[in-house]
Parts: C-alpha cells; sequence; structure tokens
C-alpha cells in the first residue's frame, strides 16, 4: 500500500527493522550513514536497495532534514556501489519512489539500483 511522505517516521518499517539487526539482509555496502543490501523479491537481474541510516521518511523529508554529511554520503555512495558492482558500463537505473502517486511502499527513504539486462522505458507507455 503507498505512504503518505508527509506522516512521521514508522519505527516499525522494515528497513528500521533491518537497520536495527531484527531482520537479515545481504549486505552489499556500509558506512556510517549508508546501508545497502540485495532486495528479496528482486526485478531486475542485479537490484540493490541503498538507504540512509537516519530516521527519513522520503527523498523530500531526507533533502530537506538531513545534514550535509549525511547528503553527500548518501550520493557517494550509491555512486560506489554500482562502480563496484560494475554496472556503469553497461548501464543501470536508479529509482526512488515518493509518496502515493510513486508507489512509495516502505517510509523510509530508499533508492533501488536496478542493472543487469536492458530495462526498457522508464515508465508504462
Amino acid at each position: 500500500m503507498p505512504i503518505d511522505p508527509t506522516l512521521p517516521y514508522d519505527e516499525t518499517n522494515i528497513f528500521a527493522r533491518i537497520l536495527r539487526g531484527e531482520i537479515p539482509n545481504k549486505t552489499v555496502y556500509e558506512d556510517e550513514h549508508v546501508l545497502a543490501f540485495h532486495d528479496i523479491a528482486p526485478q531486475a537481474p542485479t537490484h540493490i536497495l541503498v538507504i540512509p541510516k537516519g530516521a527519513y521518511v522520503s527523498w523530500d523529508d531526507f533533502s530537506e532534514r538531513a545534514s550535509e554529511g549525511e547528503i553527500a554520503a548518501f550520493i557517494r555512495a550509491v555512486g560506489r556501489i554500482a562502480r563496484e558492482a560494475g554496472l556503469v558500463e553497461p548501464g543501470y537505473r536508479l529509482l526512488a519512489n515518493t509518496g502515493v502517486h510513486a508507489g512509495q511502499e516502505v517510509p523510509h527513504l530508499h533508492v533501488h539500483i536496478f542493472a543487469g539486462r536492458p530495462l526498457g522505458p522508464m515508465l508504462a507507455r
């Protein structure tokens, strides 16, 4: 069910639980501000989720409230993960859903990295 990104952060969401170690994950990358792991229901041969460790509901929330250090770490981590996974060539897609119309399902900012095959058009036509 899509969520409203203006709602308060929900500490029981699946990514908060992963960050607390309550749910296992296949970690790809971790630093002080970021955790990245393989999606448990991949929608492409490579499907990695990148999340900030801070309690941010959406891209809008993160861009407004995160520190400069958190923002820089998150953006740099996404690029580093793609490079280290060998995705730069032939290419990859980043996706961050924000809000009901975009279909955001987990109320914790996350970026999907999709790769491993031609991904087709960005939106259904």
